[in-house]
């Protein structure tokens, strides 16, 4: 009976506002980017103190009479409004739940089609980045969904199979490995088991790479995911605050800033730090007047035209080709610059770290959704 009475209380978000709870209760007057310690704070102000070093100018559109026909994508805003919500109105798929992902994690069962355990990719595809490069059906295995991917012969999850999943602790124990093997491909090094990440030794030519295979920001979605669906929630800011200081400050992966603003903050549960990942963005974004992500225009008085109205919002410019997501993407590629500032040779660089004090790990937002097709998403 709950189920049928929560399909009939379902309704279906029709905009990107009904999908984005990011800044609902708030306002910029009344809560200043100080005034909450949801743990980001302490990632902003190293930055402010110099204790870690950004390249002083931030990056911008080459062209900002273009950048100014952006708009969020309605897709990607109702992707990742049925993840933070833990799917509502989701139906168990038709294949019997034989617990095939924690099987694979357990090492008794090796991934399909290509018939790998765990246990061959943990220890012999770490630093082989052609392999996991071109590679493309073990992404699915490693990080699974309650969503099909395009490797159908993986499972989906399911809340009996996250629940075993997330109390053996042999299997979480592979999971964390799995993560640190990606994040090596990505020029990433995990510091501790809060989940605080840096910079690793090989972060220039990684994050060149990264910087132009596109197709890996998918994956990076789906990890992200993963990590919240798998009991690790307080993973996710940190390696979401070093992409976005990345791509925003240091110029390093200019081509993954839409992606980063776009999706990889809206797979982050805790409203407060998403606002606090936002805010750090909209304070380095320019020009200033583009940023898409900040509280809805009604609730900023400064913005509003003559006689207190709000401008009407800015018609989409669509781009083909580039971002894999198929949303506007705010940098070209002229705006890359190598290097970037603060870590050098990777050595003796602050981690991105995010106290998990006042992060409750799992909290889900309660609200509504389904599971119904999108368009431009596609998890891998």
């Amino acid at each position: 009976m709950g189920n049928l009475m929560g399909s009939l209380r379902y309704k279906e978000p029709r905009t990107v506002e009904e999908c984005d709870s990011t800044w609902e209760s708030d306002s910029e007057s009344e809560e200043q980017p100080g005034d909450e310690d949801s743990g980001i704070s302490e990632c902003v102000s190293r930055f402010e103190t110099g204790r870690l070093s950004p390249n002083p100018g931030c990056f911008q559109p080459s062209d900002s009479k273009s950048s100014t026909k952006m708009k969020r994508s309605f897709y990607a805003a109702k992707d990742l409004y049925k993840y933070r919500h833990s799917y509502p109105n989701y139906k168990a798929p038709r294949l019997p739940n034989d617990y095939r992902n924690l099987r694979f994690y357990l090492n008794k069962i090796p991934l399909i089609p290509d018939g790998i355990f765990i246990e061959e990719i943990l220890t012999k595809w770490r630093g082989n980045y052609d392999k996991l490069e071109h590679n493309h059906t073990y992404i699915q295995w490693l990080f699974p969904l309650r969503e099909q991917g395009l490797n159908f012969y993986a499972q989906e999850l399911t809340q009996e199979e996250i629940k075993e999943f997330q109390s053996t602790r042999e299997a979480k124990r592979r999971f964390l490995l799995a993560y640190t093997l990606m994040l090596d491909f990505y020029g990433i090094k995990l510091l501790d088991k809060s989940g605080n990440v840096a910079r690793a030794s090989n972060w220039q030519e990684r994050f060149q790479h990264l910087n132009e295979s596109q197709h890996n920001y998918l994956r990076i979605t789906r990890i992200l995911k993963s990590l919240g669906e798998l009991g690790f929630e307080a993973f996710k800011a940190p390696l979401v605050r070093l992409l976005l200081d990345e791509a925003l400050c240091r110029g390093t992966l200019p081509n993954m800033l839409h992606s980063t603003l776009e999706y990889y903050v809206y797979t982050i549960r805790l409203r407060s730090h998403r606002r606090s990942l936002l805010r750090y963005a909209r304070q380095h974004y320019q020009p200033a007047n583009t940023f898409l992500w900040g509280p809805p225009a009604r609730r900023r008085g400064a913005e509003a035209g003559p006689g207190g109205r709000v401008a009407e919002p800015t018609p989409e410019r669509e781009r083909r080709g580039g971002d894999p997501h198929r949303a506007c993407s705010p940098l070209t590629k002229k705006d890359s610059v190598g290097g970037g500032g603060g870590g050098g040779d990777g050595k003796g660089t602050k981690g991105y770290t995010v106290s998990t004090k006042t992060l409750q790990e799992g909290v889900m937002e309660r609200g509504r959704g389904d599971r119904g097709k999108y368009l431009e998403t596609v998890p891998l």
